[in-house]
């Protein structure tokens, strides 16, 4: 055994030798070779009046005749009285190309003692195609009848538990019916590479079990004759070919098409590989699965090897029988994977339904988001971050990634199961992956979900070295030897299955459908704030015309009436006359509350570097009078410099600043800390006291204008206070959130980015 490692696949030219001869190979006219096998022979006939148009050169070993005589006679005149040509048609499929044996039959001119031969009839390439052939079995050869023994394989193939089982049991069977020497069955992979996967042999054949041959060994014209003729035989691969008389199909003036001719001549390159490997007979089985050559079964013999009729058309039977066992659990399987597909796809919709924005919703579900197209890594990105999950490049390389991306045009999906050879510019990621499946999810940014596969080294047992060797003429020469010749394959990922790639773009278009559709919301919600920004300046206009001047007035009357006839009232007058009062200042404060709180909205930011320090001193200075004698112990840590609009920052701070002065009420000592704390993204301010506290059941409510959790009585305000800060905060592209204890304390926290919020 040799090996060697691959790194990955070669990079070849048009001008390479290999590949000008490889691509020779490939044009072939092998369904045109003017010649047939020579165990039996050929005719052409018109169908219309049933006279020979071509006749294989040795039907003189039949009739004794030369070919040249055969050529215009009519075809009765060259059989036994006894065969109804016309008739035996009748009995042919009309939509069926393949060769259909019409009976056997006995020749004019033949030896007395000629045994009958089989005739098969086909139509194609505007003649009727009649091959002949002898009717006795070879040599341990099954001569049973074929009908129990079909049915009894038909039934075993349900109780396999594996492809491999089952190909098994047809292998087994397959050899059984034939007599050959060795049987084995191969599947192809995406790139026509096959892998024995089954095999039934006898001693002193090589076993090929496990090994793999390479796609080159096929070509592809081979290939599509593989897929439409679904048996072909050889054999002897020394048989001397029998040309057709004439060359030319007389009635298209062209060689006869003989793709589905039983006794149709093969390649001499494939003759020679065949006695290369020690095969002298073979029959091959097509296995097709959705109209796609999935695999064949090989049938190989040491010496020469007939195979009658019967036998080929029940080795046809039983092919197609294994052809519709996979395609039915294939069909099974790709079932099973579209249920687990769309339930996954739900359960990300679902999530992302549930929150602003598509990346939230999938962060949400890192496992369902791998899992669904079986990564081990994945990354989202929009065009604000970019998020990655799981075993992934680094950020830089899956942002290079996501430029290359956008530099391929309208291109919506990309998948490469090798990213060295797929993706030259950017080396560095093959370092970290093997395979990339990237989807744009967005017809106007550059937004991207992508999947990451590692890369899986693996080992491959060639059934001889799969190069293929050139002669001096520049055609190719089938290698000599199959020994186990071992590669290692370097560079790849296991390969995106076309369900995943066809479930990835039915995740994008549910994508497309869930941004539409907050967009037309978002769209209608600012439609609303609009028209409720426009009520609320209205609103503002009025109440600063229509409510400030009469609580001014009242509470300027009640001044002069209590100077004037202050003392002229009784004990109650003057209580009631306070008591106005009061309710005037506190209802003119209120109402300038109210318009500092709508102006708040719209007048723009002003941002600064605003000194947190400098900021709290001053509102410490201000608030004095408020807590003058009491007993209050500050705490406040070196605060950093932001940035955010010097005025609002300031309302904010001093509303939670006279908060904790105020909730700290009856408290001996009251303890009063403000700090901040540095995040990558973001500043942290809080102000914290050991003050009456709150339920944090009704967290919720703090921030809510003219929400209050402690009676007028017992703390004096409007209930705006809370709720200016949230939106100044918010207008600074920051949070704000409370944690409290009742009979214990607050603590108030609000954030600012480091970097310059939107205006």
């Amino acid at each position: 055994m040799r090996g060697r490692a691959l790194q990955e696949s070669p990079v070849t030219t048009d001008h390479n030798p290999l590949d000008q001869a490889i691509e020779r190979c490939a044009q072939e006219p092998i369904q045109i070779p003017g010649s047939i096998q020579p165990q039996g022979f050929l005719l052409t006939v018109d169908d219309s009046t049933l006279r020979v148009l071509q006749a294989s050169e040795n039907v003189d070993r039949w009739f004794g005749l030369p070919a040249s005589e055969i050529l215009g006679q009519s075809f009765a005149e060259l059989v036994s009285a006894d065969f109804d040509l016309r008739g035996q048609l009748d009995y042919l499929p009309e939509a069926d190309v393949f060769p259909f044996h019409i009976g056997d039959v006995r020749l004019r001119q033949g030896a007395p003692d000629q045994p009958p031969l089989r005739v098969l009839a086909h139509r194609h390439d505007q003649v009727l195609i009649l091959e002949f052939e002898p009717s006795q079995k070879a040599d341990g050869v099954y001569k049973g009848d074929y009908y129990p023994l079909v049915r009894a394989f038909v039934s075993s193939l349900h109780q396999a538990t594996s492809i491999e089982e089952l190909l098994l049991h047809s292998v087994r069977q397959i050899k059984r019916i034939t007599g050959f020497g060795r049987v084995k069955a191969y599947r192809f992979d995406s790139e026509g590479n096959g892998t024995v996967l089954a095999e039934s042999v006898d001693p002193g054949y090589p076993s090929y079990l496990g090994l793999s041959f390479p796609a080159s060994d096929i070509p592809r014209q081979a290939r599509e004759l593989y897929r439409i003729n679904r048996i072909r035989l050889i054999e002897d691969a020394n048989y001397q070919p029998s040309p057709l008389l004439p060359a030319l199909n007389p009635l298209t003036g062209k060689p006869l098409d003989m793709s589905f001719a039983a006794l149709r001549s093969v390649s001499p390159v494939h003759l020679q590989y065949m006695r290369n490997m020690g095969t002298l007979a073979s029959m091959s089985l097509s296995i097709v699965v959705d109209g796609q050559l999935w695999g064949l079964v090989s049938c190989h013999h040491e010496r020469p090897r007939q195979v009658d009729v019967q036998t080929r058309t029940a080795c046809e039977l039983l092919a197609s029988v294994l052809s519709l066992q996979l395609e039915s659990r294939e069909s099974h399987e790709r079932t099973r994977t579209l249920l687990d597909l769309r339930e996954r796809i739900v359960r990300m919709l679902a999530a992302m339904a549930d929150h602003d924005s598509v990346s939230l919703g999938l962060l949400e579900q890192p496992e369902v988001l791998l899992a669904f197209a079986g990564a081990n890594g994945a990354a989202i990105i929009s065009a604000e971050r970019c998020d990655l999950i799981g075993e992934t490049p680094t950020a830089a390389q899956v942002n290079a990634l996501v430029h290359w991306l956008g530099q391929r045009g309208d291109e919506v999906i990309f998948h490469t199961d090798n990213v060295s050879r797929d993706i030259e510019e950017l080396p560095e990621l093959a370092s970290r992956v093997g395979g990339i499946l990237a989807v744009a999810i967005s017809q106007l940014h550059s937004h991207y979900l992508v999947w990451f596969r590692p890369e899986q080294a693996r080992l491959v047992n060639w059934a001889g070295q799969p190069e293929k060797a050139i002669s001096p003429q520049g055609h190719l020469s089938p290698r000599h030897s199959f020994d186990r010749w071992q590669e290692e394959v370097r560079g790849f990922s296991a390969p995106w299955d076309s369900l995943v790639i066809d479930g990835v773009l039915e995740l994008r278009m549910a994508v497309l459908g869930i941004v539409l559709r907050k967009a037309e919301e978002l769209a209608q919600l600012t439609g609303e704030l609009k028209r409720s920004n426009k009520e609320l300046e209205a609103f503002s206009y009025s109440v600063s015309h229509d409510l400030r001047a009469p609580l001014r007035h009242i509470a300027g009357y009640t001044e002069l009436l209590n100077e004037i006839e202050g003392e002229h009232l009784s004990e109650r007058g003057r209580r009631f006359l306070s008591h106005i009062d009061e309710a005037a200042r506190f209802a003119g404060s209120l109402v300038d509350n109210l318009l500092n709180f709508s102006q708040m909205g719209r007048s723009a930011l002003r941002l600064a570097d605003v000194d947190l320090n400098t900021l709290v001193h001053a509102i410490r200075q201000e608030l004095e009078p408020d807590y003058q004698g009491r007993d209050i112990v500050w705490a406040i840590a070196p605060l950093p410099v932001v940035i955010g609009d010097p005025a609002f920052i300031n309302m904010a701070l001093h509303n939670l600043v006279a908060n904790a002065i105020k909730y700290t009420r009856g408290r001996a000592p009251a303890r009063i800390e403000i700090g901040a704390m540095q995040h990558e993204q973001e500043t942290e301010v809080y102000v914290r006291d050991n003050g009456v506290g709150f339920d944090m059941a009704y967290a919720n409510k703090l921030f809510g204008v003219f929400q209050r959790l402690h009676r007028m009585e017992e703390f004096e305000g409007t209930g705006i206070g809370l709720a200016s800060v949230r939106r100044i905060i918010e207008r600074h592209d920051g949070r704000v959130w409370a944690e409290g204890q009742v009979g214990q304390g607050a603590s108030f926290h609000f954030t600012l980015p480091r970097h310059q919020p939107h205006s």
